[in-house]
């Protein structure tokens, strides 16, 4: 065996020139100094879930770690995130009320609203991006407005949404995120911006989101379960992958300002064909609720390492062609990775 493996070893020591991909991973400073993919917590979004009442902290049992907050707590979260480098943040508004309209979610003093403008005072250089859809508002669930046989009408939500946009413009996001798949979004709420006066809000459109079964933790979150059915009829088939690059495409030419694959792990390769294809747009990955809550599962069980999984995890979707994560890893990732300085 010693005599067989000795011939081809010698041989390439004696070749000159060959390349050693070892030598530049010898130590971790020459690791760091080739890295590829940089990780930094100003590529994260962070997402927050905010309730009415006051001094209220609600743990969610299958997302650890993430509460549901009052508005009046979120300056002092903004302060926290401010102190990590994270410099954007998602909101998602859980009403004080529900019915089949979905009326909070345009109110002028809806809870999404007052936390938008809590955030702002408190911190005025956040990136307040805001959760344009009304699944958390309709005591039904769906993302839109229902007929009698409780399918989403497509046209008639339109509307809606455009006044859910002009509402949280108004209140100060920076960022409006329409979420729900519904056909001409986009243009509808870019129209009604524009109208109200507010080109300067950008539209960070989720152009291609599945319907996938890594969202059951955030529903709990968000408390915008589907009180029956599913909403296959307009969140995309797990299966397609052409059919996201139309979708995005649709979306661009509509006046997106920057776009969003959702969920990130089981799609990278998603992620990397729509950057692919839209080079040009600002691209966002979401890496959503049961993805994360798989990792705290993992970890608590001592099954790997959190830290080193989590910031692994976060760098592929980067790698993958993301230039933004929104994640409810983010203010542990941003701790980890300032350790590290």
């Amino acid at each position: 065996m010693t005599e067989f493996h000795s011939k081809p070893l010698d041989a390439l020591r004696l070749v000159p020139g060959v390349s050693r991909p070892r030598r530049l991973r010898r130590t971790a400073a020459l690791r760091s100094l080739v890295r590829e993919t940089t990780l930094s917590p100003d590529d994260f979004v962070y997402p927050l879930f905010v309730v009415p009442g006051a001094k209220t902290r609600n743990p969610v049992t299958s997302m650890p770690g993430v509460d549901q907050l009052s508005v009046d707590l979120l300056a002092g979260e903004a302060r926290e995130l401010e102190s990590l480098g994270i410099e954007a943040v998602l909101l998602f508004g859980i009403p004080s009320a529900k019915d089949p309209l979905g009326l909070e979610s345009y109110a002028d003093d809806g809870v999404l609203q007052q936390a938008i403008r809590a955030l702002k005072d408190a911190s005025p250089e956040l990136v307040v991006m805001t959760d344009v859809c009304m699944c958390e508002y309709t005591d039904h669930g769906h993302c839109g407005l229902l007929d009698s046989d409780g399918y989403v009408l497509n046209d008639e939500t339109l509307e809606v949404l455009g006044r859910i946009a002009v509402s949280h413009g108004e209140a100060g996001a920076d960022v409006v995120a329409p979420s729900g798949m519904i056909d001409g979004m986009v243009g509808v709420i870019r129209a009604a911006l524009d109208g109200e006066g507010l080109e300067r809000v950008a539209v960070l459109s989720y152009a291609v989101k599945y319907a996938s079964a890594f969202y059951g933790p955030f529903r709990e979150a968000a408390e915008g379960a589907p009180a029956f059915g599913d909403r296959r009829s307009h969140q995309m088939d797990p299966a397609n992958a052409r059919e996201a690059l139309r979708e995005a495409a649709l979306d661009v030419e509509q006046g997106a300002d920057a776009l969003l694959v959702k969920p990130a792990l089981g799609y990278l390769d998603v992620v990397r064909r729509v950057h692919e294809r839209f080079p040009e747009l600002p691209l966002a990955a979401y890496n959503v609720s049961g993805e994360y809550a798989m990792l705290k599962a993992a970890a608590a069980s001592g099954w790997l390492d959190e830290r080193a999984a989590v910031l692994e995890v976060l760098t592929g979707i980067r790698r993958a062609g993301a230039d933004l994560v929104v994640t409810y890893h983010a203010k542990e990732a941003a701790a980890w990775l300032q350790e590290r300085l």
